[in-house]
């Protein structure tokens, strides 16, 4: 992704500068507008689109839209992406695509509908639009559409001189690389050499003698989760994509990795909390509430089951009043132990730490700590439950319910997120809801259920 780290001078968006910028939009003043914000960098720039309100986002276009470049472009968040395009004119939009390397480009175009992503292809040089239109051609999601086409690539028979000399002379380089990747004469890969490594070297050694222990390559039709977790695991800065036939198409570098890895871990949390995996702080009212209502919905509906496990042991409760103040502290230690061991897992799955190899065994590690966990809270809820109401088996029926329901939890963190990957779901999906479920349905009846029989 063309990204700038920017000047260690840069001022930073804070909340007196967002107040000051939003002064001078409500003013029209173009030249103060310009002042405050030439010295924050794009992201700062993109942040400030996102966080302020949606009219003086489209008053701030239209007196500023000028400045606007590709690099803020690329970092706007894609929930209002297209609405800054579409209040942008034509060209500066042209102008800001010309600037951005095909990734940052077809990032840009998966998030637009046809029209939009049309007008944008149209601005391009015809080479970039080929390029471009074959990056949309691969699944999305792919490494097809993560890569970018502007690639360094050398004969593996170069010396380090040769490629010195290449890359003095090349016309146009990358705005960011990290190798020069060694082809054969068929266009297939065969190693790479880092800038440091060629800079260090002396001019008569061969590229094939310098190239480094991490190559491996990624093919185009791979997802983009397994591409993040390449990255990840091997510690690498770039990594060269091939087609079905192991020709070089393209490369992906870290920082394209490294998003890939945030989204998805951004996308866990909000299906986590069931929000929606797309929900962002510039929504509008009416959007959030469509993203959240079905999992309320959901919630309401898994929240009936609990209700109906209570109300079979009505008689109960109303012989044991105390009963009823206690039920909560059962279903919120359970519901808070069950979100530890989910929240554990979904990570844990989603970096491959957790696979069917060792799924056994951290099974057995949560039931080993839901079990001490449940011995610890009873001895402390269970003795202050017996003394706090002067009644010994009331607080061994509690002591008794939260070692159950801590088991359950325990259990429920891991192997709901285990299920639903077994079928093919994001194990974030959903797993919130039914483990939630689950600790208050099994600790509401283990409780009761006790009482009924030790109480009365």
């Amino acid at each position: 992704m063309a990204e700038d780290l920017g000047r260690m001078d840069e001022e930073e968006l804070d909340a007196p500068r967002v107040s000051a910028i939003l002064e001078a939009v409500q003013a029209q003043d173009i030249s103060r507008i310009t002042a405050l914000l030439d010295p924050l960098h794009a992201a700062d720039i993109a942040d400030l689109l996102e966080q302020i309100a949606p009219s003086e986002r489209a008053t701030l276009l239209r007196l500023w839209s000028g400045e606007i470049d590709g690099e803020i472009l690329s970092e706007i968040d894609e929930s209002i992406r297209e609405e800054v395009i579409d209040s942008l004119p034509d060209s500066v939009v042209a102008e800001a695509m010309r600037e951005l390397d095909t990734d940052d480009v077809v990032d840009i175009l998966e998030d637009l509908d046809a029209e939009g992503q049309e007008k944008i292809l149209d601005a391009l040089e015809m080479v970039d639009r080929m390029a471009v239109e074959q990056a949309l051609s691969y699944p999305e999601g792919s490494a097809g559409r993560l890569m970018q086409r502007e690639v360094v690539i050398a004969p593996e028979h170069w010396t380090v001189g040769e490629a010195i000399d290449f890359l003095r002379e090349a016309q146009v380089l990358p705005d960011q690389f990290y190798h020069v990747i060694l082809t054969d004469p068929r266009m297939k890969p065969t190693g790479y050499v880092t800038l440091g490594r060629v800079l260090s070297s002396r001019r008569d050694v061969r590229l094939r003698d310098i190239v480094e222990d991490s190559f491996r390559t990624i093919d185009a039709a791979d997802a983009e989760g397994d591409v993040a977790y390449v990255f990840n695991q091997y510690h690498l800065i770039s990594c060269p994509v091939v087609d079905s036939d192991g020709r070089l198409v393209g490369v992906i570098n870290i920082d394209d990795a490294m998003n890939v890895l945030d989204e998805e871990h951004e996308e866990d949390m909000l299906l986590l909390a069931g929000v929606g995996e797309e929900s962002s702080i510039s929504d509008g009212a009416l959007e959030t509430a469509k993203q959240r209502l079905p999992w309320l919905v959901v919630n309401l509906f898994t929240a009936s089951l609990s209700a109906l496990v209570i109300t079979q042991f009505e008689s109960t409760i109303t012989a044991v009043v105390a009963l009823a103040s206690l039920m909560p502290i059962v279903a919120s230690t359970g519901g808070i132990a069950g979100t530890q061991s989910l929240t554990v897992s979904v990570r844990a799955l989603a970096t491959r730490d957790l696979t069917s190899s060792n799924a056994r065994r951290v099974v057995l590690r949560e039931l080993g700590a839901g079990v001490l966990n449940g011995v610890g809270l009873a001895l402390i809820l269970g003795g202050a439950g017996g003394l706090l109401f002067w009644n010994i088996w009331l607080g061994l029926v509690l002591g008794i319910a939260m070692i159950v329901n801590q088991i359950v939890a325990a259990l429920g963190g891991v192997l709901v997120p285990l299920t639903l990957e077994r079928f093919g779901l994001d194990p974030a999906l959903a797993s919130g809801t039914f483990v939630t479920t689950l600790t208050d349905v099994m600790g509401f009846f283990a409780f009761l259920g006790l009482a009924t029989v030790m109480l009365l």
